[in-house]
């Protein structure tokens, strides 16, 4: 019979899930994702990732996903929607989909910031689930306490299809800005607006 040992040594996140060219964030952890372009954000990383996607929802906020609008960035039918009456129930859910380690990728669409009792217990999951899943929790405006990072996408079109990117927070890296434009190749990362910069 094979025993596994105790391994007291300190958590160390997987920061190997790349998006957006060589922005990555940390499997195994829950991160932030906020403003008004959060869906879309959200779905340019489900189009980094492999394998199938769960988006979680209440059934009664509004402002979700529309699958035809889905296929620009992933395959609809990669995608299990789950709806539940109250956020509280969707947070559940998400860590519950996260302890399975079934699926690489929980999205959870929530109309307030997440608290961080919640949080704490979603990256304790997330460590059950063997630490590969990535959690991803979309809220209005941020806040969320005790999230790995947090992203903001506003949209910044003009004569072509394009956002700003910004990242908050991160427990690996300092706040910076990005333009995200989308070309033949697909969504392309580059530099902000001279404005931003001085962020």
């Amino acid at each position: 019979m094979h025993q596994s040992l105790i391994d007291r040594s300190a958590y160390r996140p997987d920061r190997g899930q790349p998006f957006l060219g060589r922005l990555s964030l940390a499997r195994g952890r829950v991160h932030e994702v906020c403003g008004p372009a959060r869906h879309t954000l959200a779905l340019m990383i489900a189009q980094a990732c492999a394998g199938p996607v769960f988006w979680l929802g209440t059934g009664w906020a509004g402002g979700g996903v529309h699958g035809p609008g889905m296929a620009r960035f992933i395959d609809p039918g990669r995608v299990t929607f789950v709806t539940a009456n109250r956020a509280l129930d969707v947070l559940w859910t998400m860590e519950e989909a996260l302890r399975s380690g079934a699926v690489p990728l929980v999205i959870a669409d929530v109309p307030d910031p997440v608290g961080l009792t919640p949080i704490r217990r979603m990256h304790l999951a997330a460590e059950t689930g063997g630490g590969r899943a990535l959690g991803v929790v979309l809220t209005p405006e941020g806040r969320s306490a005790g999230v790995e990072s947090r992203w903001s996408l506003t949209g910044a079109h003009g004569e072509s299809e394009a956002w700003h990117l910004s990242r908050l927070r991160d427990r690996q890296a300092p706040p910076r800005d990005w333009r995200v434009a989308i070309t033949a190749q697909g969504c392309v990362l580059g530099p902000p607006p001279a404005a931003s910069q001085a962020r």
